[in-house]
């Protein structure tokens, strides 16, 4: 039995500046189904109300509560600590942290910085993870799809230097955390093995939530997925599918 539907954004809904042929449509089925839907994203470079109306002008309506990312994840973490951030992040995404801090701890914050990634801004994160702050990845994907349709450097692979420098393990924020999975189904009061999620990442996305218990993951042949992507990670997709529209035939056989 399906009671919740778990959905990734950039390469499902979304590829750069357009929608997914089919994916709109597919999300308002689901809708019309009465399947609560949490989407989960690891987009590190667009602030929650970005996403939100980015998402709006490819006609899928998704309510802040609906919408699961690690920069409010790490906002949960930095509270709960009482840690202030040192941030290396997109500059777009400062907006998610603007917020008063307190406490005396510190945490590095990496994201997705794009080109603010340089030696510069990585020495002064380097310096203080080895003074004691802590580390925190809002993700760690190794690539993405970027706007050229090309594939580029995520944020893993600068969150491993880091790691590697400091000697330091990075505190896993969003996919494949399992506590990032397990938030996303609790705000929905749907228990993992009642759940699906939709991901064109098998790493992040279908192994992270087979991994947290989540009974159904579906890879999509669309975005970062390349031939063979099924073949690479433990556990491996329940299914492999076209699109997001073709996960969406599967999830409501039978309901419609």
């Amino acid at each position: 039995m399906t009671s919740g539907v778990l959905l990734d954004l950039s390469g499902v809904i979304y590829e750069g500046p357009r929608a997914i042929p089919g994916a709109p449509e597919a999300v308002s089925r689901l809708r019309k189904s009465g399947l609560p839907l949490r989407f989960v994203t690891n987009t590190t470079r667009s602030p929650k109300q970005a996403i939100i109306r980015r998402l709006a002008e490819f006609g899928v309506a998704v309510a802040e509560s609906e919408l699961f990312t690690p920069a409010q994840a790490a906002l949960d973490w930095l509270r709960e600590h009482g840690c202030r951030p040192h941030l290396l992040i997109h500059p777009d995404l400062r907006l998610d942290f603007e917020a008063e801090f307190s406490g005396s701890g510190w945490a590095v914050v990496v994201g997705d910085a794009a080109d603010a990634f340089d030696y510069a801004s990585l020495n002064r994160a380097f310096r203080e993870l080895i003074h004691g702050a802590s580390l925190l990845a809002l993700a760690k994907n190794r690539k993405f799809e970027d706007s050229d349709g090309e594939l580029s450097l995520d944020a893993g692979p600068f969150v491993a230097a880091l790691e590697f420098a400091s000697e330091r393990q990075a505190t896993v924020l969003g996919k494949p955390s399992a506590d990032f999975y397990e938030a996303a189904l609790a705000s929905m009061l749907c228990p993992a093995e009642e759940a699906v999620m939709i991901g064109d990442d098998a790493e992040a996305d279908i192994a992270g939530a087979l991994n947290a218990g989540v009974s159904v993951a579906l890879l999509v042949r669309t975005g970062k997925y390349r031939d063979g992507d099924e073949r690479r990670f433990d556990p491996a997709p329940t299914a492999v599918v076209d699109d997001v529209s073709a996960a969406v035939d599967r999830i409501l056989v039978g309901r419609e």
